[in-house]
């Protein structure tokens, strides 16, 4: 009887994203505010005009943009390797160059060791979100090992720490 294989992963930082969304709306609430409160005036120093209240109201926009961005990462994977994108670097890989995926009790976040000694870290599973990224850890381990479970078995080290 063979086991049903592995479903694919797809996971995300729910509660980062939430915070984000959060603090983005704030941001552009307080640009608008600020905007609409900045009144057409000239005085000695400064001339405010309509077009200053916009681009005071699109800089918030901008800001609002820049926080959700940090956001972005997500991981997703399936039978033939898994996809890490972190905020701006993206990895592909096949789950032969996945020695391991770590999840370390004081860790924020999990990471993919690799057969190199390289190590990636996974933004997207994050230990804010608890079960959400239990789930998503079991599931890339259960992906890895399905793949990975024809390897040959590598003989023991002399001095393996």
């Amino acid at each position: 009887m063979t086991a049903a294989p592995a479903a694919p992963v797809s996971a995300v930082p729910r509660r980062l994203r939430l915070i984000l969304a959060v603090v983005a709306a704030v941001v552009l609430a307080v640009m608008v505010y600020v905007a609409l409160g900045l009144k057409e005036t000239t005085n000695t120093v400064v001339t405010y005009r309509t077009s200053d209240q916009v681009a005071l109201a699109g800089v918030g926009l901008v800001l609002a943009a820049g926080i959700l961005f940090l956001g972005r990462s997500r991981v997703d994977a399936d039978a033939e390797g898994v996809q890490v994108r972190n905020l701006l670097v993206q990895h592909r890989l096949p789950w032969s160059a996945v020695r391991a995926v770590r999840f370390d009790r004081k860790s924020s976040w999990a990471s993919l060791l690799l057969e190199n000694g390289d190590e990636i870290s996974v933004l997207a599973v994050q230990a804010a979100d608890r079960e959400h990224a239990v789930r998503a850890v079991e599931g890339l381990r259960a992906l890895r090992d399905a793949a990975r479970a024809n390897d040959p078995v590598r003989p023991p080290l002399l001095y393996d720490d």
